[in-house]
């Protein structure tokens, strides 16, 4: 019996002869790291014996290539964001300039014309002329003045731009609200892609998360045996 203890194994790996408690038959060794051993050693198969100090080795090599393929995948999400922010075509873009593009000279008159009359400019200019129009028809009230009280001319006059000045600024505010609901739509199709983006965004961060915790528990049993070890020889 204690020849049969003492006899020795070979290793499939490094061909030396080892006790047996130092080999781990090839059958008990994790897929994952046969690829990485066959790799390297193709001759070898999991019907050989491993010897554990190699096992270590390729143990540390597998952990190594997780971490450089996760360092790798990250690289990779950087460089497909930023190839497809370069070459998908951008959806914003300036709805005022692209609607002022678009208008006639009229259009932009009326335009001028209802901004300059809703501005204090036009209160004053057109406060002053009153005034001075009521002083020197009243001052030259004695003589002949060409528009006595009560100034039927200046009422006219009123009238007349009241009339014209009402649908200018009528023009000017329909085309400020097809400007809105131009601008409302164009919110809605980059609500609408960046609601799509994010979307397809989370999946891809699932499936990054899924397959990062995969290898993580990979890692994890990789390590648990690697304690079992330890506590054995101790």
């Amino acid at each position: 019996m204690k020849d049969t203890d003492k006899k020795t194994v070979t290793c499939g790996i490094c061909g030396e002869q080892k006790d047996p408690d130092e080999v781990i038959p090839g059958d008990l060794v994790r897929e994952p790291l046969v690829e990485i051993i066959q790799r390297k050693y193709p001759e070898w198969s999991p019907a050989q014996f491993i010897c554990i100090t190699d096992l270590n080795h390729f143990r540390s090599e597998y952990v190594r290539e997780i971490l450089e393929t996760e360092k790798g995948e990250l690289s990779s999400l950087e460089e497909q964001v930023m190839n497809s922010l370069k070459e998908q075509e951008l959806i914003s873009r300036n709805i005022n300039v692209e609607f002022e593009q678009k208008l006639s000279f009229g259009e932009h008159l009326s335009d001028a014309l209802a901004k300059f009359a809703g501005s204090w400019l036009f209160i004053m200019i057109f406060s002053s002329t009153l005034v001075v129009w009521i002083v020197i028809n009243s001052v030259m009230l004695l003589s002949k003045p060409f528009d006595p009280f009560p100034f039927i001319l200046l009422n006219l006059i009123l009238s007349c731009l009241a009339a014209v000045q009402a649908p200018v600024i009528m023009m000017s505010q329909n085309r400020q609200e097809a400007k809105d609901r131009l601008r409302s739509e164009h919110d809605y199709v980059v609500n609408l892609k960046a609601e799509l983006e994010i979307r397809n965004l989370h999946e891809k961060i699932d499936h990054l998360l899924a397959n990062q915790w995969q290898r993580l528990l990979q890692i994890q049993e990789i390590q648990m045996e690697l304690m079992e070890e330890l506590a054995r020889k101790h």
